[in-house]
């Protein structure tokens, strides 16, 4: 690793802490079309949404991090992997939708070997957001000017994926005979109680986004949603697509009843869609993903196995025979449940009671090896603080679409930090790493 590279970023970390978003860009970015997301609105109800900084990766740690996520999409569509982990998924994950699955997250942290895959997420939410945040970055030095990122059409490419997973159903419908290929009409983003989310503002952002490019869109609870064997309707319209952001990944819960028929019988595109999660977000498949004798025998390659043993902590299910051991190494772990999301009911092993143990070591828990968070120092009134950080990698198909960065302070990201939150990435290259900025 060149050591210029990374040492400048971690300086550029620790040492400029200039507020680098323009909030009127970034109320023209959140208002623009019908303008139903309120810049003000959402600073006062989510005041640690996004940070007013930029995080600083090294363009060596980018590069990682992409080859780390390519070796993981040849693995996971090996055979042998499917059967080892579709045997512990639930039932329905076994259907093979032809969608690929949008919007993954595989989430890092820069521990002192480089990045770390801590998880994968299948439906990892703030693309948009950090989308539109992009837009509102300004240089607040001449070094960060030089690496401001060039304007991208990350929107146009998300409504491309869209149109991509519509696209690929319906090749497989044609291919089977069933019908003929069909535009794309009508997008229905489904969540329980959509409006009470912490993310309901980015529904709108991509409702509105979808009718920009021309297809009807509608942001919907579950329970507007009805099958009658054919077609899949919310408020009377036929749903094309369903963009999926619930947690209920099994679609298990009574009220995704309509949902999960619809599915099952291939009369919606659904994406994110369970098999999805089972594939890559379950962290049970992070132990797999660690058997270096395993990964051999189904034909992963040396290159590919290097990778992931040095990328992705050590792994291992909690089971109950070995709780004692777990308990009495606690300290170095972070336990997580295998169907876990946001963070939800995940604990460093240091800072656990015996009570919240007893509860893991029952089982559907994973431990992984502790990686310590890099840190990013930062202004807050006036007075220096360090927030912890960790890389969201946005990601379909095996590209890397965006990367965002989320800074907090406590045990797990939260959006409850002052001066935290969502915050843009800028490359420091490899090239040019004196630095510079005051």
């Amino acid at each position: 690793m060149p050591a210029d590279c990374a040492a400048a970023a971690e300086w550029l970390n620790r040492g400029c802490a200039c507020v680098s978003v323009d909030h009127p860009s970034l109320k023209q970015a959140l208002e623009e079309g019908q303008g139903r997301v309120s810049h003000a609105e959402l600073l006062a109800t989510r005041p640690h949404l996004f940070s007013d900084s930029v995080v600083f990766v090294s363009e060596v740690h980018l590069l990682r991090m992409a080859q780390t996520i390519a070796a993981l999409e040849r693995v996971l569509v090996l055979p042998a992997y499917r059967q080892r982990v579709l045997a512990y998924a639930p039932a329905i994950a076994r259907h093979s939708p032809a969608a690929a699955g949008v919007f993954l997250g595989y989430d890092f942290h820069l521990g002192p070997q480089g990045p770390q895959l801590i998880e994968i997420n299948s439906n990892a939410g703030g693309a948009l957001l950090n989308a539109r945040l992009l837009r509102a970055q300004r240089a607040c030095c001449t070094p960060v000017a030089k690496m401001m990122p060039a304007p991208r059409a990350l929107e146009a490419a998300f409504v491309r994926m869209f149109r991509d997973e519509w696209r690929l159903a319906q090749l497989a419908r044609v291919a089977q005979g069933q019908t003929q290929e069909q535009p794309l009409t009508r997008i229905a983003i489904v969540d329980s109680r959509p409006g009470e989310q912490f993310l309901a503002p980015e529904f709108e952002l991509f409702r509105e986004l979808f009718e920009t490019h021309g297809i009807a869109a509608m942001v919907a609870d579950p329970d507007e949603l009805a099958f009658d064997g054919e077609r899949l309707t919310c408020r009377g319209e036929t749903v094309d697509l369903v963009y999926n952001r619930l947690t209920d990944f099994a679609l298990a819960e009574p009220q995704h009843a309509a949902l999960r028929a619809a599915y099952v019988a291939d009369a919606v595109v659904l994406t994110p869609h369970p098999q999805m999660h089972a594939l890559y977000a379950d962290k049970r498949n992070l132990v797999a993903l660690g058997d270096q004798q395993w990964l051999a025998q189904i034909g992963v390659g040396e290159q590919d196995r290097r990778l992931l043993a040095s990328n992705i902590p050590r792994t291992e299910e909690v089971l109950p025979a070995a709780a004692d051991t777990f308990w009495n190494s606690r300290k170095q772990w972070f336990f997580k449940p295998a169907a876990g999301f946001g963070s939800k009911a995940a604990y460093r092993g240091d800072k656990i009671t015996r009570r919240v143990f007893a509860e893991i070591a029952r089982g559907g828990y994973v431990a992984q090896a502790l990686v310590v968070p890099s840190e990013r120092h930062l202004l807050v009134d006036g007075v220096g603080q360090d927030f912890k950080l960790d890389l969201r990698n946005y990601v379909y198909r095996g590209e890397v679409q965006l990367l965002s960065a989320r800074l907090y302070r406590g045990q797990t990201t939260n959006f409850r930090t002052p001066g935290g939150g969502f915050a843009a990435v800028l490359p420091v290259s490899c090239q040019d790493s004196s630095g510079g900025c005051r």
